[in-house]
């Protein structure tokens, strides 16, 4: 794994542009960034993210299926009672699941340390699965690249098949919330993939969904939704005004609501109870269990919900070094062993590997100037290339 300075393709603005990619800068920043790019070898990929990636996936459904039968755990993940036989009724039904990403700290040798899951609502999606692709395509069209480069990438093919093999409710509304250009480019890119699929869709905002008389979400012109994909996290959901309906709804949703517990970050405590000292998992434990800790040893305080890294602070030998603040602050809070991550210069690097239908099927990388990547940090495209 190495960091490799590139020649800029001259027209990829103009491109984005036409490819509807709105956030490739954001706040005057690049967040698109090819002026370098990531390059690994195929076994690299294969044994360091790829094989650990479906692993770990195994390991969270089956706390999934742990959970949903103990009150205990579900009260200990602030999972709303109210809510809890729905998730368990989504989980003992079998509803599919669609997508996630896995963020790990690597350098280029194993074993990759798994920082967090982001299970519900993953963003950079469609620079992942599109556009760095067509990076590529174009590099090596070019001669930017070496003609025998490969990427690991088959998100889109994978996203296409599994929305047409779980093939729900139509019309299928896709929803984000007003004014994030990223969520609506994000919601947009995943309903092509679902007409591609053969699905018929619709888009509605967050903020326009309604409730009916006898407590069936609408959309706009009062026609009831059967199946929503939803870019609002499950937590979210249940605290707004028409949470207390979604129990009783018909609606089919997308991600299912036992996914509410693989995008808490209290599974990083309860996976290192179930699976102590395995390679790939980060010690970690909730706040209150603090007094086990070594205090010389550095931490990272998360909270249970939480993007883009808010609210997230580094502790080393008792003092915080660094620190983000966000919303995210009424939630309980969990201590994960500080592994930082891989820097390549003034670069610190994170890897997110795809996860979709239950399969690892491709890899995303930040970059950020602190070690928390936060929803500032650069997108870097990467190459296979033995």
């Amino acid at each position: 794994m190495k960091r490799v300075i590139i020649e800029e393709r001259h027209d990829w603005k103009q491109l984005a542009q036409q490819l509807g990619f709105k956030f490739h800068t954001i706040h005057g920043e690049p967040y698109w960034d090819e002026s370098a790019c990531y390059f690994f070898t195929l076994a690299q990929v294969e044994n360091h993210i790829e094989d650990p990636s479906a692993e770990i996936h195994a390991m969270c459904l089956d706390l999934v299926d742990r959970a949903v039968v103990d009150e205990a755990i579900l009260k200990r993940l602030k999972i709303p009672e109210l809510y809890w036989e729905h998730i368990r009724d989504s989980w003992l039904r079998g509803d599919r699941q669609l997508y996630g990403r896995m963020d790990f700290g690597y350098n280029g040798e194993g074993p990759a340390k798994f920082y967090e899951y982001n299970a519900d609502t993953p963003t950079s999606l469609y620079e992942s699965a599109f556009f760095q692709w067509v990076w590529l395509e174009q590099c090596i069209e070019r001669g930017l690249l070496p003609e025998q480069s490969d990427q690991f990438n088959s998100i889109q093919e994978h996203l296409i098949a599994a929305l047409a093999e779980i093939d729900p409710p139509t019309p299928l509304y896709f929803a984000c919330c007003k004014e994030t250009d990223e969520d609506r480019g994000t919601v947009q890119y995943m309903e092509d993939c679902a007409v591609q699929a053969g699905l018929a869709t619709k888009f509605i905002y967050v903020e326009d969904i309604g409730i009916s008389a006898d407590g069936q979400f609408t959309d706009n012109d009062n026609y009831t939704i059967p199946a929503l994909f939803k870019l609002y996290p499950w937590e979210f959901m249940m605290a707004e005004e028409f949470g207390p309906y979604i129990p009783n709804s018909n609606t089919w949703f997308m991600e299912p609501s036992w996914k509410a517990l693989l995008s808490n970050k209290g599974i990083l405590p309860l996976l290192w109870q179930l699976y102590p000292d395995h390679p790939n998992l980060l010690p970690a434990c909730f706040e209150d269990e603090q007094h086990k800790l070594d205090s010389k040893t550095g931490w990272v305080r998360k909270p249970f919900f939480s993007r883009e890294g808010s609210n997230i602070s580094v502790m080393v030998d008792g003092n915080v070094c660094e620190k983000v603040d966000g919303p995210y602050d009424d939630s309980g809070y969990i201590l994960q062993r500080y592994a930082p991550p891989a820097k390549f210069g003034d670069h610190h690097t994170i890897i997110g590997s795809w996860i979709v239908a239950d399969r690892a099927v491709g890899m995303s990388i930040r970059e950020d100037d602190s070690v928390i990547t936060r929803d500032s940090s650069r997108f870097i495209p990467h190459v296979i290339l033995d």
